[in-house]
């Protein structure tokens, strides 16, 4: 047994850690309660290490946000914009596939595309981008949408969600995002998200999704008005949710960002909350192959701490992102290829490039690279080569 373990107050755990047994509530609460991180940490790295060996991966990947114009009004967003607002922006067709060029010349594997509830764009703006999409990069995967957004999808469709899914998916949607999940307990969501979809309806999305043969990701925003037991029953749906599909390839806990909103809090998530929400969630997460230790939250340095913490991933090189850093987040929007396989091989990891589904890509077994295979310097961002909407 770990040492912090033989003496901490969570040494009755550990056989069941494990053998692979599956957590109570009771159990995930009192782990959220402890005060004894190292003990925390040498859990849920167990349960890891069992899980996935001494690996780490990351994704060779772009965000694109089609448009932060939104119907919505949610507390917690400093993101969207409404049509009046001389920061808004949308992009045509034409200029998303302009940007996925760029970034597909490069080595991306993935394009991470969101947005708001746009007002007037219609149904054959969305169909239209994915079948750009994947005519300019058949080898790309296409990450789409959130929940919300495919509710919106229906609603202009006039069609059922399930419908509405499988023409998205005929167009080129490859996967569902997992945005838009915040916490699901209703009283919290009802401060923080007046407005948009149910618990329910974000969980019958996806489990529509999983069952038409698709994958997909899912969130956990904490650290604003939400209580550890909040936390406890989004985390526990979830899980029962996976019991059902098995659809979910991978979990991403976002740390709330609380600078440009309308949510203020006194005490924003630390780093010990951010190690904590992703030990927990390991620990509890028993039918999850794979957390991630989302970088643009939580900053480099602690989420390669956070790879000692049960997490297995650091997301992607991102090279352009909105949504975090208009909330006030300081962590950047562009790593390097060169800069993830670093971090991670100082975490004491074997480092694995990964698609979409987190199946491998390549294993970084021998040295590092001198350099990234054609993804961009943070000098030729800056410089305007990808600029930003």
């Amino acid at each position: 047994m770990n040492f912090f373990l033989q003496r901490s107050e969570l040494s009755d755990l550990h056989s069941k850690v494990a053998a692979g047994e599956r957590l109570s509530d009771a159990e995930a609460l009192r782990l959220f309660e402890t005060k004894d991180l190292n003990a925390l940490g040498a859990l849920a790295d167990l349960a890891n290490q069992r899980r996935n060996g001494n690996r780490a991966t990351y994704i060779l990947n772009r965000y694109l946000n089609y448009s932060n114009y939104c119907i919505l009004s949610c507390q917690f967003c400093a993101f969207a914009r409404k049509k009046r607002d001389a920061d808004g922006f949308e992009l045509t067709v034409d200029q998303m596939v302009q940007k996925a060029r760029e970034a597909m010349a490069l080595g991306i594997t993935e394009l991470h595309i969101v947005g708001g509830l746009h007002p007037s764009l219609p149904f054959s703006y969305y169909l239209d981008m994915l079948r750009a999409l994947r005519e300019a990069g058949p080898h790309v995967q296409l990450k789409c949408f959130t929940a919300i957004e495919i509710l919106h999808l229906a609603w202009l469709a006039k069609k059922s969600v399930q419908d509405t899914l499988v023409e998205l998916r005929d167009a080129g949607l490859d996967s569902l995002t997992g945005g838009g999940a915040e916490i699901f307990a209703p009283e919290v969501r009802s401060q923080i998200a007046r407005g948009k979809e149910t618990a329910e309806e974000w969980a019958d999305v996806h489990r529509t999704w999983h069952k038409l043969g698709g994958r997909s990701t899912c969130t956990m925003l904490y650290g604003h008005v939400e209580s550890l037991a909040d936390r406890v029953d989004h985390l526990r749906r979830l899980r029962a949710l996976q019991d059902e599909t098995g659809g979910f390839v991978g979990f991403v806990p976002l740390p709330y960002q609380p600078e440009h909103n309308g949510i203020p809090v006194d005490k924003p998530p630390t780093g010990f909350d951010g190690l904590r929400t992703l030990a927990v969630s390991r620990l509890y997460l028993d039918n999850f192959d794979h957390l991630t230790a989302y970088w643009i939250g939580l900053g480099m340095k602690l989420a390669q701490v956070a790879l000692s913490y049960g997490a297995d991933d650091l997301h992607g090189t991102i090279v352009e992102e909105h949504i975090f850093r208009m909330a006030g987040g300081q962590a950047g929007q562009l790593q390097s290829e060169a800069a993830m396989i670093k971090v991670i091989r100082e975490a004491g990891r074997v480092p694995v490039q990964r698609n979409t589904f987190y199946e491998p890509v390549r294993v970084w077994e021998g040295d590092v690279p001198a350099g990234p295979p054609g993804l961009p310097t943070r000098s030729a961002v800056l410089e305007g080569n990808l600029a930003t909407a």
